[in-house]
C-alpha cells in the first residue's frame, strides 16, 4: 500500500512567489482549441514525455474545477493533484494536494494559452518549495530541473503538431 505525504495548498500567489520556479513558454502553429485538447487528452502528459510513466484523470468528464488526476514522474513519484483553475481553451492551474515520497511542502503548475497570429503560446509555470531537509537538493538540482520542464514543454509542442 502507497503511503502518502499530503501538501499545503498552493494558490495563484504561491506560483508568483515559490523559492523554485520554472517557466516554460513555448510557440505552437495551433489554436488554443487543439492545445486544449491535447491538454485534457486521456494520455496526457504521458504521450509526450519519457518521464512521466503514469496519469489517470481521477475524475469524470466533463473536466472543470476540482478535477483531479495522478500523475508519475519515473519511479521517483506519483502525485495527487486537484485542478482550482479550469477555464476552457485558456488557463489551467492545479496544486498538488499529496505525494507518494517525501520531499515537497507545496507544489503547483499553471498552463495559460495565449493567442498568436497562427498560433498559441503555452506558459507553463512549475513552482516548488521543497520541505527544509530537501532544499539542498533542490538547488543543486536546478539545472536539471530547467532542462526537464523545458523538455516536457518541447514534447508537448511536438505532440501538439502531430
Amino acid at each position: 500500500m502507497t503511503r502518502w505525504y499530503p501538501l499545503a495548498e498552493a494558490g495563484d500567489e504561491f506560483l508568483a512567489s515559490a523559492p523554485f520556479r520554472f517557466v516554460q513558454a513555448v510557440d505552437v502553429p495551433a489554436d488554443a482549441a487543439r492545445v486544449w485538447r491535447v491538454l485534457s487528452a486521456d494520455d496526457a502528459l504521458v504521450s509526450w514525455s519519457r518521464l512521466i510513466t503514469g496519469m489517470d484523470w481521477t475524475s469524470p468528464r466533463p473536466f472543470g474545477v476540482g478535477t483531479t488526476r495522478a500523475v508519475t514522474v519515473g519511479r521517483a513519484a506519483t502525485l495527487r493533484e486537484r485542478f482550482y483553475r479550469w477555464d476552457e481553451e485558456s488557463r489551467m492551474t492545479f496544486t498538488a494536494e499529496a505525494s507518494s515520497k517525501p520531499g515537497f511542502r507545496r507544489f503547483a503548475e499553471d498552463m495559460a494559452l495565449t493567442p498568436l497570429t497562427g498560433g498559441t503560446r503555452i506558459t507553463w509555470t512549475f513552482a516548488i518549495e521543497p520541505v527544509p531537509k530537501a532544499a539542498p537538493l533542490l538547488r543543486l538540482g536546478r539545472p536539471a530541473f530547467q532542462r526537464v520542464t523545458a523538455g516536457w514543454a518541447k514534447g508537448l509542442a511536438e505532440a501538439i503538431g502531430r
